[in-house]
């Protein structure tokens, strides 16, 4: 399904983005002038790898994959993206064609900016800058962190891990709802989706989480913690 763009003037002159707070107001209507919200569906694509950078992109609600196309069609899960997140700066801001590819994994909402228009406020504004560049350093500091953890964690690490993510930075919640397939989960872990469905169902039968289809609620955050950390 094509995405639905959205031109309401009130809806833009009501964004109340965090990132607002450090412009000028005249930074604040050049951004709004020059931008338009698209409201994706679920499984729409939002750019590719290999296609040019030609705006800079802001999640104000939803939830969108990052991954990596790989050899004979396999892809690698680099993280997932929730509400007031810039997605896809990394590529925007340091070269001319996406790196890896975003899509939509439920309907989410993105505010498309003028990437010319954007940058002319980076440089300008000394103190939204500094805000661009924690940004990016999070966000490659959490894919270190992520690559040490598939590189050196055991399997079971590795899932519990998986849990944590969606428990502690998704959904703030010891029990959610599994927003990807089993395939994609894998993908999130490193592994296959037969190892992934394995361990999930050993984690079942040992009390440690209860698990009804996508449905999952933690029962033992510590012992899910302790083999995160032990690996």
């Amino acid at each position: 399904m094509a995405p639905e763009s959205n031109e309401n003037a009130n809806e833009m002159g009501n964004l109340n983005l965090p990132f607002f707070e450090l412009l000028t107001k005249e930074e604040i209507e050049l951004i709004q002038n020059n931008s338009n919200i698209v409201a994706y569906q679920k499984h729409d694509k939002i750019f590719l790898q290999q296609t040019r950078t030609s705006h800079v992109m802001y999640l104000k609600s939803g939830l969108v994959k990052i991954y990596k196309d790989g050899r004979m069609n396999k892809s690698i899960m680099l993280n997932l993206e929730t509400d007031d997140k810039f997605i896809g700066l990394t590529s925007v801001l340091g070269k001319e064609i996406h790196g890896y590819s975003a899509s939509a994994v439920i309907k989410s909402d993105v505010l498309i900016i003028d990437i010319n228009v954007f940058k002319s406020v980076l440089q300008k504004n000394g103190t939204f800058a500094s805000y661009i560049i924690s940004n990016l350093s999070l966000q490659s500091l959490y894919l270190f962190d992520k690559l040490i953890a598939q590189t050196h964690k055991q399997l079971p690490g590795r899932i519990a891990d998986v849990l944590l993510y969606f428990a502690e930075t998704i959904y703030k919640n010891t029990k959610f709802t599994f927003p990807l397939t089993r395939r994609e989960l894998a993908e999130l872990a490193g592994t296959t989706k037969e190892s992934f469905i394995r361990t999930l169902t050993e984690f079942k039968n040992d009390k440690i989480i209860d698990l009804d289809g996508s449905e999952v609620e933690i029962k033992s955050m510590k012992i899910v913690k302790t083999l995160s950390e032990l690996g």
